[in-house]
């Protein structure tokens, strides 16, 4: 029943913000911790002086903010509304209209309260689910559940809380059972990842490709092995949630205040601020090596290319690594640690060395030693290739994020690569190139400036405004012109910020074409991230940073992204076409305003017969017609939120559902006619990077298989045969 799942409404603020600082964290957080009383208020103190101090549109501290903030931290930590009770809630009201206060006072009383009392639901509620699921479900009562736990009431006490377990596992267990059956059966079945909905953890649903031979199982044996994978995936979730620390939750806490002022205002605990800066140059320093968890030891899964692990060609992956020794040091055994305190052991400053005694695949073992170094993360960087069409070759430049490190500004940036790969590209004398900008989030204001001027020579990029009004343009100054080609801009609905910035630019000045949904996020602010040592250094206190809202941006025509994104010239349709999507989605955003125009002068090139002949494509094209199709269903559906709970209901409206997706199945079965090509550097590469190759095979096979891409180089020669400029 893969459609129900995917329709399901669902809550992600708690997986991003607790579990984000759980076992997948490269960084060490010890278990158990007392209060620090002194730290926090000061913690609290700081971020406050920020806020009040830096923040665009601080909004007022009082009441109404105090029931806000209130409301937003019990979302945040019981969003399905599954560990508290009314009357916890109701022993909570007495700070609903406090919280202002307790910011003022520097005062956690409202989150250590609620967090004992959080505590004590989780463990009570492992207790229910255990129980609920040591026994079968009768499948004959005519019952149903309602999933939409947004607008859904707290349960009013205990025994109603059960029965929402109760039917909440039984649904899941539903759709495994029916799941294993289509495998007996012999149907072709996709492995996908679900979200339990009264954990919003991630599970991996029994649904896996055809085998032979299959074991003919009975009814009541598949739906045993249902409650127990069922019971399984549950227990390692709350293994994880058990680790988490009272910091964790504070910092959740904190966050729910925070949001208040806008989606993009947050605090970050230090190892998070250490990740968010990894994330941002593409680089860290350590061994080079991915872990996971594998029982009470850790297993390497994969050796990233360039790093140190795989110079030294000693670590391999599936290597289990059972004790860590810093230098000279005596080792440590890691046995039962948590994965993100084994992950600390081994990362380390440039230069020193850490010793992994591991197990061998072949049960041999073997103390490795390593000198760390800096390395770095290819997937954060930009990439091109090569496309061979009937009409001659064409540049794809892929750009997944707007990275800089901000410390070394001599270090890799997206604008430096961005530039070396268009000078690639030109090598092979391509004849347009696309700037595909799809799910990238953004990042750095100034490379995102620089970087629209390796496309036009000077003038104003973007305008950003201030908390008191001061309006500031940002130019770029060098006359140079990288590439003076038919471009085109690819953005979908998670095209945010910086990427605005690019795709608003190239579409101001009439220099390209910004094709894809049919609008971008829509983010239109300016966030500094300031390390709250900088402001107050306290001896073995490290306070973090606060990541804050100081400007919004408008394009160089005077509107702003905000809430509107950029809109595409040639809209494509997608999954999310008749959904609204993005930050006007999000609580406490921004309005939308526009202030004066710079002074720029756009190109003169004529786009109107590019776009009409892209629009008359499309309108033929029977990918794109059942894209479209598909898209309606999804928006028909994407409210319905009660299932039955009753088998034979249950998997009579699962094959309604699964027989309407049938016609859809084409979508993931298109394949282009494009030729796509690494570039002569990367192939030298390939003669030792084994990986690397595999990468960029994977990623030339994906290509194919995009309908998007395929237009979009439609659009590229239609630029290149019909249009002309005056200048």
């Amino acid at each position: 029943m893969n459609a129900i799942w995917l329709f399901m409404k669902r809550n992600y603020k708690i997986i991003l913000a607790v579990l984000a600082v759980s076992a997948v964290l490269w960084s060490f957080i010890p278990k158990k911790e007392e209060p620090n009383p002194e730290k926090e208020a000061i913690l609290m103190e700081l971020l406050t002086y920020v806020i009040q101090n830096g923040h665009y549109n601080a909004t007022k501290i009082d009441d109404a903010f105090s029931k806000k903030a209130f409301n937003d931290y019990l979302n945040n930590i019981d969003p399905n509304k599954r560990f508290l009770t009314q009357a916890d809630v109701d022993n909570f009201k007495k700070f609903e209209l406090e919280i202002d206060d307790l910011v003022k006072n520097k005062s956690f009383v409202f989150f250590d309260y609620s967090y004992a009392t959080l505590q004590e639901r989780m463990k009570e509620s492992q207790e229910i689910y255990k129980e609920i699921l040591s026994k079968p479900f009768d499948y004959t009562i005519k019952e149903e559940i309602n999933t939409d736990f947004e607008k859904m009431p707290f349960a009013k006490d205990k025994a109603e809380l059960k029965e929402r377990w109760r039917k909440q596992l039984k649904l899941n267990v539903l759709s495994s059972i029916e799941d294993k059956i289509k495998i007996q059966e012999g149907k072709d079945v996709e492995e996908i990842e679900i979200e339990e909905p009264n954990t919003e953890i991630k599970i991996s649903s029994d649904k896996k490709k055809k085998k032979d031979p299959i074991e003919k199982k009975s009814f009541e044996e598949l739906e045993k092995e249902a409650r127990e994978s069922t019971l399984k995936n549950l227990n390692d979730y709350f293994e994880v949630i058990e680790e988490l620390t009272r910091a964790d939750w504070m910092n959740v806490y904190i966050n729910s205040i925070l949001e208040q002022f806008d989606p993009h205002t947050s605090y970050f605990a230090p190892e998070i601020k250490e990740k968010f800066d990894e994330s941002m140059r593409g680089s860290m320093e350590g061994i080079g090596a991915q872990l996971s968890k594998k029982n009470d030891y850790v297993e390497i899964t994969e050796i990233i290319a360039g790093g140190p692990a795989w110079k030294d060609g000693q670590l391999e992956s599936g290597d289990i690594i059972l004790k860590v020794a810093q230098g000279k040091e005596e080792p440590v055994d890691i046995a039962g640690k948590r994965l993100d305190n084994v992950v600390k052991l081994i990362k380390g400053k440039k230069g020193t060395t850490v010793n992994l005694t591991v197990k061998k695949v072949d049960g041999d073992i073997k103390v490795i030693s390593i000198l760390r170094d800096k390395f770095e993360i290819e997937e954060t960087y930009a990439k091109s290739t090569i496309i061979e069409t009937k009409d001659g070759k064409y540049g794809m430049i892929q750009l997944p994020k707007f990275y800089i490190d901000f410390e070394t500004r001599d270090s890799r940036d997206a604008f430096k690569d961005v530039a070396i790969e268009i000078e690639r590209l030109k090598e092979q004398n391509v004849q347009g190139i696309i700037m595909d900008l799809r799910n990238n989030g953004g990042g750095s204001l100034q490379t995102v400036v620089d970087m629209v001027g390796l496309f036009i020579d000077q003038g104003p990029v973007v305008q950003v405004r201030s908390q008191k009004g001061q309006r500031q343009v940002l130019f770029d100054k060098d006359p140079k012109v990288q590439w003076d080609g038919p471009l085109v801009v690819m953005v979908n609905n998670y095209s945010a910020s910086a990427s605005e910035i690019f795709a608003a630019a190239i579409q101001d000045y009439n220099r390209g074409l910004v094709i894809g949904s049919k609008h971008s996020y829509g983010k239109g602010t300016v966030q500094n991230m300031l390390d709250l040592n900088s402001i107050l250094k306290v001896k073995d206190y490290d306070f973090g940073a606060i990541k804050f809202t100081s400007q919004k941006f408008y394009r160089v025509n005077g509107g702003s992204t905000q809430l509107k994104g950029v809109e595409s010239d040639i809209i494509m349709p997608d999954r999310l076409t008749y959904i609204d999507s993005g930050e006007r989605d999000m609580e406490n955003a921004m309005e939308w305003d526009k202030i004066e125009k710079a002074n720029y002068k756009p190109f003169n090139y004529d786009f109107t017969t590019v776009i009409n002949n892209s629009k008359n494509r499309m309108s033929n094209n029977s990918q794109f017609k059942l894209i479209d199709e598909n898209a309606k269903w999804i928006s028909s559906r994407k409210d319905e939120n009660t299932f039955s709970l009753n088998y034979d209901d249950f998997t009579k409206k699962s094959k309604e559902i699964d027989d309407k997706a049938k016609v859809f199945k084409p979508i993931k079965n298109y394949k282009n006619e494009l030729v796509f090509l690494s570039l002569p550097y990367e192939i030298e590469l390939y003669k030792t990077d084994e990986t690397l190759k595999k990468k960029r095979d994977k990623w030339h096979e994906n290509l194919n298989k995009d309908v998007y891409v395929d237009e979009a180089v439609n659009v590229l020669i239609d630029i290149k045969n019909n249009t002309k400029s005056k200048k």
